[in-house]
């Protein structure tokens, strides 16, 4: 089977690799329809993490079920499918509480949790930018789509990491209707988040980032953008709410946010939210951060290549704030999330600038890297019906 294999940084190579089999009774294999390059893959891409040369990338994944193993019950050939990025057991202590974000079984380190397709430091698992991909537990794993499955494979996609994610980011951010909320990113992950809020009610919701293309985007949904190149996002929340700041914010950039002029600095979005949120505010952090940056000394700093983030943790406290940290939970969202598309009352599709065959990944990743004009998120087809074209 072709898959989009990591060769090194900046290096993504469409090759012929072992079609993904059962390995296990409970196993199934789907033939991947649509995949998504995620922000966080470009970490990946970008040699910033530990993630092994030869591997396939890839954990927003969804498709056709083509085969089962022995002890597989629910879910059936010819099924389409959503796959969480989280791959999770469903009985260990974390998954019985609904955390499948950090399963203690599917992680093969003991002194870790979580596992993940095609991700640095979460198990040794194959990703889904390929035409097969094996799933584990794939009773529990996998999530059946409806009748419109086919023809909206670039909405339900989005249920294998981003929607959940921008959702979770307002769910540790404590996002109410009428709430004032801003949100720092404006790529697809920050996108979500401020749909999700949207959703959710929230009276404004503020999208701050640097990107012209991608602040059109949140415009376009209803947020208030907010150039960071031309304004202070703290200045402009607290004019706007009597000096108060925001309800709540969401952090959606990670370890190697920019300013406008290309600097790197982990500490900058957080900042950016302790200064911006309210006295007693939430804020929810779903940015990648990482205890260990292969590439951060060179690029920011010797603490920063430790994980070690300057935070202005003497004013958090001060202001009383609480922050949520961490991965999604996908499967504690993506059912009713799903429910939502289905019901046309969500379109996350709305991101997706461009639909592309597998082949042309070397290309995408390229493209998404550099943040050129109008390269917002990007699906791959690996089984058909990419257009290279923009939508």
């Amino acid at each position: 089977m072709k898959a989009a294999v990591y060769e090194g940084p900046r290096t993504v190579t469409v090759k012929d690799v072992p079609d993904a089999k059962i390995e296990h009774p409970c196993d199934i294999i789907v033939k991947i329809t649509t995949t998504n390059i995620c922000g966080s893959d470009l970490h990946m891409y970008e040699g910033r993490t530990s993630f092994e040369s030869g591997r396939t990338l890839g954990h927003e994944n969804m498709g056709q079920v083509v085969e089962v193993g022995s002890a597989v019950r629910k879910i059936q050939v010819g099924e389409y499918v959503v796959l969480p990025f989280n791959i999770a057991c469903g009985f260990c202590k974390q998954c019985e509480q609904g955390l499948t974000n950090y399963c203690l079984t599917m992680q093969p380190e003991p002194a870790l949790a979580g596992a993940a397709y095609g991700f640095a430091d979460m198990g040794p698992y194959q990703g889904g930018q390929a035409e097969l991909l094996r799933v584990p537990y794939g009773d529990f794993n996998a999530l059946r789509l409806g009748e419109d499955a086919a023809e909206r494979q670039t909405d339900y996609v989005m249920l294998a990491d981003i929607f959940p994610t921008g959702y979770h980011a307002t769910e540790m951010a404590h996002v109410k209707p009428g709430d004032q909320t801003i949100v720092f990113g404006a790529g697809p992950v920050g996108l979500m988040a401020t749909y999700s809020a949207l959703l959710k009610g929230a009276g404004r919701v503020w999208t701050a980032d640097y990107q012209p293309d991608r602040l059109r985007k949140a415009e376009e949904i209803g947020a208030i953008p907010i150039n960071t190149a031309e304004q202070n996002p703290a200045e402009v929340v607290k004019e706007a709410t009597l000096g108060l700041g925001a309800d709540n914010g969401c952090e959606c950039v990670g370890y190697q946010a920019h300013d406008p002029e290309g600097h790197e600095d982990a500490s900058l979005t957080l900042n950016g939210l302790i200064d911006s949120v309210r006295f007693t505010g939430g804020i929810g952090v779903v940015g990648v951060f990482l205890p260990q940056d292969p590439g951060g000394a060179e690029a920011q700093g010797e603490l920063e290549a430790q994980g070690k983030v300057p935070i202005d943790f003497g004013m958090m406290w001060f202001k009383g704030q609480r922050m949520g940290t961490g991965q999604a939970p996908v499967k504690k969202y993506n059912r009713a999330l799903r429910d939502l598309i289905a019901g046309g009352k969500a379109k996350p599709s709305f991101v997706v600038s461009h639909e592309l065959s597998l082949d042309e990944a070397p290309t995408a990743y390229e493209h998404f890297d550099a943040r050129d004009e109008g390269w917002t998120k990007v699906v791959l087809h690996p089984n058909g019906h990419g257009n290279g074209h923009r939508r």
